[in-house]
């Protein structure tokens, strides 16, 4: 397990976990703002309505779980 967070603004989801071609990437970046901003441990995904942890939530979990997670912290 990793627990080190990685060298980006919790904002910025890692390039494999959600494309810069994503068709919904400026509306999950929106959700996952809003709910940071709220602090929310998560959000709606606007494409499929699954629950989504937020980089934050994870973050203070203080490790990463391998589960692939969106907006994962620690993945560099």
């Amino acid at each position: 397990m990793v627990d080190e967070l990685a060298p980006r603004s919790l904002d910025v989801p890692h390039e494999s976990r959600l494309r810069a071609d994503d068709p919904h990437r400026a509306a999950i970046l929106a959700a996952h703002s809003d709910a940071m901003r709220n602090f929310d441990d998560g959000y709606a995904d606007p494409a499929t309505g699954l629950f989504v942890f937020t980089a934050a939530y994870l973050a203070a979990r203080g490790t990463c779980c391998d589960s692939a997670c969106r907006h994962c912290p620690y993945l560099s």
